[in-house]
């Protein structure tokens, strides 16, 4: 529905658009300030412009505060937000004033019409719980005015050169000598890593939490085989361990089985094999080198004695990391291929295999002796 403008306003319309030329060629010839920098709702300030600014909103601040009407209480009228520089390394601090601009639109509003009921309920002035009543407004306006003069007296003082903290550096470093701080440490590379593993053991197992909530079974199934994994680790390990010491912990014995290859001395065992090569029996002379070594290696408790072991259990018995087992590996496979395999021996077989006893026994006996100085030396350091 459009209505009739009349004839009048028609005129004073014309009128005015006839003088808005005029007044802006009259505004354009005076002289306008550089406008500040500005971004979104602050703008960059010095600490005088600063001190300005708080000056001003403490006088409109004032005069809202008398007035309380629209004008006066204009939230406009506080401006921009100001970033004034801190002097330390050309940094800034953001001075908000987005609570006065709150205020001044509630100051529009007398205090007499903020307090009117909102509704009819009555309240029971007698419940403890009911909340203290809250400031009115002027109230909040007299507040606002000592919180600018706050800043501006802040303002004034004069920036300092960054404080020299020797004192509570001395302070701390006093605490810190004390018994309770003593074992602390700087934390070095492997601190760091097992903090990463904590912390991503603590993520896994947050994740599995949550996936449980949603799907239970999926959950359960996570975190048991995760306990199988750890469980069949566990096994490996104890089992690959007690492969690698089980050795060192055979029980003390008294002496070898009757018919072990210790029971003979490794010295006779070698002069057999030297009688059976100057009588040209190569093949005797491997088997009686072979257990030579045995027997001296079973002197040295590197296993129990047990004649009924073949060969192979014999080096099977000998650890991975163990020097002598690729020696006593070549001289088990040579002994099988001459005693067992029936091939036929030559001087070349025996003295290779008399090389390999010779290393063995003489390996055997550096190691006893590496043995002994140890121990001697460590009884030495415990005599003193």
């Amino acid at each position: 529905m459009k209505f009739p403008i009349p004839a009048t306003l028609r005129v004073a319309a014309a009128m005015v658009c006839a003088c808005l030329p005029g007044v802006s060629q009259t505004r354009a010839q005076a002289p306008a300030p550089p406008p500040p920098t500005t971004a979104g709702r602050w703008q960059d300030a010095s600490l005088d412009d600063y001190r300005k600014h708080l000056v001003t909103l403490g006088g409109l601040t004032q005069a809202c505060a008398t007035a309380r009407d629209v004008k006066s209480c204009d939230p406009l009228l506080v401006g921009l937000d100001d970033r004034v520089p801190l002097g330390v390394h050309g940094k800034r601090r953001l001075v908000r004033y987005g609570w006065l601009r709150v205020l001044f639109s509630r100051a529009e509003e007398s205090d007499q019409a903020q307090q009117a009921p909102r509704s009819k309920k009555p309240v029971e002035t007698n419940d403890a719980r009911v909340r203290p009543k809250p400031p009115t407004t002027s109230q909040l306006l007299l507040d606002a005015v000592a919180r600018l003069q706050a800043d501006l007296a802040q303002a004034g003082h004069p920036q300092t050169p960054e404080a020299d903290h020797a004192a509570e550096r001395a302070t701390m470093e006093a605490v810190l000598a004390g018994r309770e701080f003593r074992g602390l440490k700087k934390p070095d590379a492997r601190d760091s890593i097992l903090e990463r593993v904590n912390r991503w053991l603590n993520r896994l197992f947050e994740d599995v939490d949550k996936l449980r909530t949603r799907s239970r079974w999926i959950g359960r199934a996570l975190i048991w085989g995760f306990l199988l994994a750890v469980g069949v680790g566990l096994a490996w390990w104890l089992l690959q361990m007690e492969r690698r010491w089980r050795i060192r912990l055979l029980p003390e014995f008294d002496g070898p089985a009757p018919d072990a290859a210790s029971a003979r001395d490794w010295q006779l065992w070698m002069t057999d094999a030297r009688e059976a090569a100057r009588l040209g029996l190569w093949r005797e002379g491997i088997h009686f080198l072979y257990w030579a070594v045995i027997s001296r290696l079973e002197s040295k408790r590197l296993w129990p004695a047990d004649r009924a072991r073949t060969p192979r259990e014999y080096l099977a018995l000998a650890a991975p990391e163990d020097g002598r087992r690729p020696g006593l590996a070549s001289l088990t496979a040579s002994f099988e291929r001459v005693w067992y395999g029936g091939r036929e021996a030559h001087e070349a077989d025996y003295r290779r295999a008399e090389e390999l006893a010779g290393d063995l026994v003489a390996g055997t006996m550096l190691a006893g002796a590496a043995g002994r100085t140890g121990a001697q030396s460590s009884a030495g350091s415990t005599a003193l």
